[in-house]
């Protein structure tokens, strides 16, 4: 079994438990009103933001660089999507909560001295946006009449996500790391998962 096979067999109930949030139950559901899914949109800027800027501090390492893709940047998007459901005074009205802070600081923490860090914490992100993105954008059109405008974050123009998918596990399993590293690696994943599921917990305090 190659690296990135393991990973994804080690993180399979990770991801599944993320999934199955009542948070995201409620949004596909269109259980919630639009600020109900504007504040899961606040407060992925502000880990984005974070793990953007790690993206440019890592870029030039030779191991966590070519993992960087700016095809993939998100925060442009986050942008755009918080001015459209909100307003271009958005930053006044949107603040970390304190699991998203937790997350930032995590981030600040691992992802811009430590190779595999940045690297477990940007898999558990992007490679999550790129799989569930398209089921979370018909679900925003269907359910709150969303489409362009405000679900920009769930686009990824000119990526296709099965060849980038492909391209990424070869990275990890041709990735310069003994065993040691790679367990590490699967524990801050792991650690990536708990603090985004604290994030979604706590976004889903709204679902009556």
């Amino acid at each position: 079994m190659g690296f990135a096979s393991r990973v994804r067999e080690v993180t399979r109930s990770d991801h599944a438990a993320a999934q199955g949030m009542a948070y995201f139950d409620a949004l596909l559901g269109g259980r919630l009103d639009r600020a109900g899914y504007t504040a899961l949109a606040a407060q992925l800027f502000f880990v984005y933001e974070t793990l953007e800027e790690a993206s440019g501090q890592m870029r030039s390492d030779p191991v966590a660089g070519p993992f960087v893709a700016d095809e993939l940047a998100r925060l442009p998007a986050l942008v755009a999507d918080l001015t459209h459901l909100i307003g271009p005074d958005w930053p006044a009205h949107v603040s970390a909560s304190t699991p998203t802070s937790e997350y930032r600081a995590r981030l600040r923490e691992v992802a811009f001295t430590w190779p595999a860090g940045f690297v477990a914490h940007h898999y558990t992100r992007y490679m999550g946006d790129l799989s569930g993105g398209q089921v979370m954008r018909r679900a925003l059109k269907r359910e709150y009449g969303l489409d362009g405008p405000g679900t920009r974050f769930y686009e990824f123009p000119g990526v296709e996500p099965r060849v980038f998918k492909q391209h990424y596990r070869h990275l990890l399993d041709t990735a310069p790391w003994d065993a040691v590293e790679q367990d590490r690696f699967l524990d801050e994943v792991a650690t990536a998962y708990r603090l985004n599921t604290a994030m979604l917990d706590d976004l889903g305090k709204v679902v009556a």
